[in-house]
């Protein structure tokens, strides 16, 4: 896609700073450094979304995931990682081609934070929506 900035960084046009490459991923440290080693996981082939990728596709670029994942945790002494997907804007997706957020986590204080809130539902009816 012409004017999509991971396109260009996966082009070589853009600068990046790369973690790991193949014939199908780039994975490359985002800009934002949520935490230390923060990487973006981005298939080479684009796609706006995960949502809008073929299942062989989503399955290669997730079958890579344990070893970028594992290569930051263990290089940068991380204790854990978040791996994070979001699919559209309200999702908070940002830049429409698929990746994938590498975050290492070292503790409870390293500046990042996600929230679940508990909203009672009516599972009865919730479920008929989805199976109908």
């Amino acid at each position: 896609m012409e004017d999509c900035i991971f396109c260009k960084i996966i082009d070589g046009e853009i600068p990046s700073n790369k973690v790991y490459e193949d014939d199908t991923l780039l994975a490359i440290l985002d800009i934002t450094q949520t935490t230390k080693g923060h990487t973006l996981v981005i298939p080479k082939k684009h796609h706006r979304n995960l949502l809008e990728m073929p299942s062989q596709e989503v399955g290669l670029l997730f079958s890579k995931i344990p070893h970028i994942a594992n290569l930051l945790k263990d290089k940068l002494d991380a204790k854990g990682m978040n791996i994070l997907q979001n699919n559209e804007e309200i999702a908070g997706q940002s830049v429409f081609h698929t990746h994938i957020h590498l975050i290492p986590r070292y503790d409870s204080s390293d500046g990042f934070d996600i929230h679940f809130t508990e909203n009672e539902q009516d599972f009865d009816a919730l479920i008929d929506k989805i199976l109908d």
